[in-house]
């Protein structure tokens, strides 16, 4: 029972216990219990077709997710705002039951140490926490690194498509002393 059960499961996907949707989740257990009949009855065949049952079940209720959007809000829940523009937002994490102190451990989780490094936070469907960053808390991007650069190579006297040290070997030009170039 436990090789057909890891059998059929495997057709309703790969998702972690953190990633199951409410009918997931009532699908997985009602599996696990009829999963323990055949050791109480001689029914395996019956124990077979009602565990596949649940599974086509599954899988028709996952794609009528993806296919409307009301099926997944009806099914699944929507994200919840709980922190907009660093201010905790109460009355929504009163709706969902989320305590501050739980709040706090999932941003501790995901390295924020502070409501106002936070343009926006959710509470997504499967539990976890979604987030945005404000402007000043968010790390440094390799394409932000590049204008970066790119702005301070404007300064330079000729402008071209290589960098400030490669510019002065191409153009033998070295238009200020090397103790000054890397101040």
């Amino acid at each position: 029972m436990a090789i057909v059960g890891f059998v059929l499961l495997r057709f309703s996907g790969r998702k972690s216990i953190t990633q199951m949707s409410i009918p997931t989740t009532v699908v997985m257990i009602s599996i696990g219990s009829i999963i323990v009949q055949p050791i109480i009855e001689d029914s395996i065949i019956n124990t077979i077709a009602a565990v596949a049952m649940f599974i086509i079940v599954l899988v028709v209720v996952e794609w009528l997710q993806v296919k409307f959007n009301l099926m997944e809000k009806l099914m699944s829940g929507s994200s919840v705002v709980v922190i907009k523009d660093g201010k905790l937002q109460l009355d929504q994490m009163r709706k969902i039951r989320l305590t501050v102190d739980k709040l706090e451990m999932k941003m501790r989780q995901k390295g924020i140490t502070s409501f106002k490094q936070v343009k926006v936070a959710t509470i997504e469907p499967n539990g976890q926490l979604g987030y945005e960053l404000t402007n000043d808390a968010k790390p440094l991007t390799v394409g932000q690194f590049k204008q970066l650069l790119n702005v301070m190579q404007q300064g330079a006297e000729k402008p071209t498509n290589y960098g400030p040290l490669f510019s002065e070997v191409i153009n033998d030009k070295h238009s200020t002393p090397p103790d000054e170039r890397y101040d």
